[in-house]
């Protein structure tokens, strides 16, 4: 099996009708019903939604010395607002999953193949 990353992408500047508390509660319901079929088809290895880009530090190194800063790292209009780490037999497999993630969050979802590592 493979393991694939299906990232959740908020776009900057976008607007949408704000959510009642219900609709809220409703896609909250709707995620962890997706989860929990994830969990019990055997693809769930891990997931996780992060706060604003905004929140971000980014650290790196500058002339031998460590140097952090507020982020995001990237300037974009798209930012990783959340994630799952699956376990498939294939892309297509993959591409199920991702499918059904974006019908419940309602953003685009990136899939990507996680690389082997040598000798692992």
């Amino acid at each position: 099996m493979t393991q694939y990353l299906l990232s959740a992408h908020s776009v900057e500047g976008e607007v949408r009708d704000p959510m009642t508390d219900v609709e809220m509660h409703q896609v909250y319901k709707q995620v962890v019903i997706l989860e929990e079929e994830m969990k019990s088809a055997g693809a769930w290895v891990f997931g996780g939604r992060l706060h604003e880009p905004d929140t971000a530090t980014v650290v790196r190194m500058s002339d031998g010395a460590v140097l952090t800063t507020d982020g995001p790292f990237v300037e974009a209009r798209e930012h990783l607002g959340g994630f799952y780490i699956i376990e498939a037999l294939d892309l297509d497999a993959a591409l199920s999953w991702a499918s059904k993630v974006t019908a419940v969050v309602g953003a685009p979802i990136e899939v990507r193949p996680f690389a082997k590592e040598p000798g692992a």
